[in-house]
């Protein structure tokens, strides 16, 4: 079934419990047609630093259990109503239904998973007799929530980038002031009216639209900010770096994953990992596979079953239901993908399958004896391609694995045990998935990068929580 008839989204902004329209709305457009189906409050510096002051004012009093309750409940609101989330998501997005239903289903585990992680305590216990210049004492840590976290992120999961920041707040007990893409606000709109209704101070949580590099300013120069929480391109991140001063970042900035299909690789299993890994989201993932790297002895077989499955995709409408490939977030992103395809083809590569473009809508290319130095596979590059890059051997493949800027995640297909250890031990990258995507995680596990791909603090909800918390240590007299 196809989405015919346009809908018009109409959210406020929540700040402090009041509805904020702002003077000004912009358009949200459904990229596959480009028609304006919502508008989001283009909001003013001064509408955004009052979110900030009363975020910084806030001091939420709920327990741990409230506030797993408080998670629980918006699991269970957004469960209930996924459909319609899903729908929204793909109208602002123009991913295809099965990615906005599986983004969906992955924000209630985000909720859930922060439910159970608030009522952990990972308080630690010490001695302080345990040398001859200790005193009969002992020590205890609890943490604590930072003031005030400023968080900000990209449109490539309207939803579940947004669930990573708000979620682990809410457990940490940490306000929060958030600025979704402005090209996808509409669901981020959505959440933080849910997490109010679901019983969270309505101060200590506000969503703001508006001018990027307004609100940026305005949430670096507040003087409450004591984190910054950022998904999004390096360029924006290294400017959130040089101007934090003493503050907390947690930047993950995206990637340029390889899969590295070794030559004794289930050629079905790589395959099939390949063109998923690559072409999941519109391939809009730091985490896609944006590099195969196969031993030169199995490349002709893997690029003919890539082939294969590529060509067998269903590309277009994202509302009908047997799409497996939407588009990307608009024309500029396709043509920009189309262009670094061609560039590679021009310095030797052949392009296989593929590639045909119409405004937002790639079919996936398949691109094979790229050369590691194109710019299809040395920068990040955010769509639908599968960009297939022959090595010689595992010490090759490693070199080329880490020869770019990024170092996020990589996938490794291969049974040998000794190879599977080296990829561990020597790829420079946050995640070495084995037999898997790069991208494979769960929503409570680490997540981050190195190099140009984050500083190596970690996202995940167990680690979000960490970051937006303070160690406090207290001693008592222990006789």
């Amino acid at each position: 079934m196809t989405a015919t008839a346009p809908p018009s989204y109409d959210f406020a902004c929540l700040v402090g419990g009041e509805e904020l329209r702002g003077d000004e709305t912009f358009p949200v457009r459904y990229p596959f047609t480009g028609e304006v189906i919502g508008r989001a409050p283009l909001l003013s510096r001064t509408a955004v630093t009052r979110a900030l002051d009363l975020a910084a004012a806030a001091r939420p009093t709920l327990d741990r259990h409230e506030r797993a309750q408080v998670l629980e409940r918006v699991a269970a609101g957004i469960a209930a109503e996924a459909e319609q989330l899903a729908r929204l998501i793909t109208w602002e997005s123009g991913l295809a239904l099965a990615d906005t239903r599986y983004e969906v289903r992955r924000a209630v585990d985000v909720f859930r998973f922060a439910a159970m992680e608030a009522l952990r305590d990972d308080g630690s216990v010490f001695a302080c007799d345990t040398s001859a210049n200790g005193r009969p004492r002992r020590a205890y840590t609890v943490r604590e929530p930072v003031a005030l976290v400023a968080a900000i992120t990209p449109f490539n999961h309207p939803l579940n980038q947004v669930a990573h920041k708000v979620a682990p707040a809410i457990a940490a007990g940490a306000p929060m002031v958030l600025k979704p893409s402005e090209r996808t606000p509409l669901a981020a709109l959505w959440l933080g009216r849910a997490v109010v209704e679901a019983g969270w101070p309505a101060d200590a949580l506000a969503i703001v639209t508006g001018d990027r590099t307004e609100i940026l300013d305005a949430m670096l120069s507040h003087e409450r900010v004591e984190v910054v929480s950022f998904t999004g391109g390096v360029s924006v991140g290294r400017l959130i770096a040089e101007r934090l001063g003493y503050r907390r970042a947690v930047l993950e900035l995206g990637g340029n994953d390889p899969l590295l299909v070794l030559r004794d690789a289930n050629l079905e299993r790589a395959a099939a990992l390949a063109v998923a890994g690559a072409t999941k989201n519109s391939g809009q993932r730091c985490t896609a596979v944006k590099r195969v790297l196969v031993e030169r002895p199995v490349a002709d077989e893997l690029a003919e079953r890539v082939e294969a499955l590529a060509r067998a995709l269903v590309v277009g409408d994202p509302f009908d239901e047997a799409t497996e490939v939407g588009t990307l977030i608009d024309e500029d992103a396709a043509e920009l993908v189309e262009r670094r395809v061609r560039g590679a083809v021009e310095h030797g590569a052949r392009l296989r399958c593929g590639g045909a473009r119409s405004g937002a809508l790639l079919v996936p290319p398949v691109v094979d004896f790229v050369p590691a130095g194109a710019e299809l596979v040395r920068e990040e590059t955010f769509g639908p391609a599968v960009p297939i890059v022959r090595v010689s051997d595992l010490d090759d493949a490693i070199a080329v694995a880490n020869g770019t800027q990024y170092g996020l995640s990589a996938g490794v297909v291969s049974n040998d045990l000794t190879a599977v250890t080296r990829c561990i031990r020597e790829l420079r990258c946050g995640t070495v998935n084995v037999d898997e995507v790069p991208g494979y995680r769960t929503e409570l596990t680490p997540f981050g990068g190195v190099k140009a791909s984050g500083l190596g603090v970690k996202e995940g909800v167990a680690e979000a929580i960490r970051a937006m918390t303070t160690v406090k240590l207290f001693t008592l007299p222990w006789p």
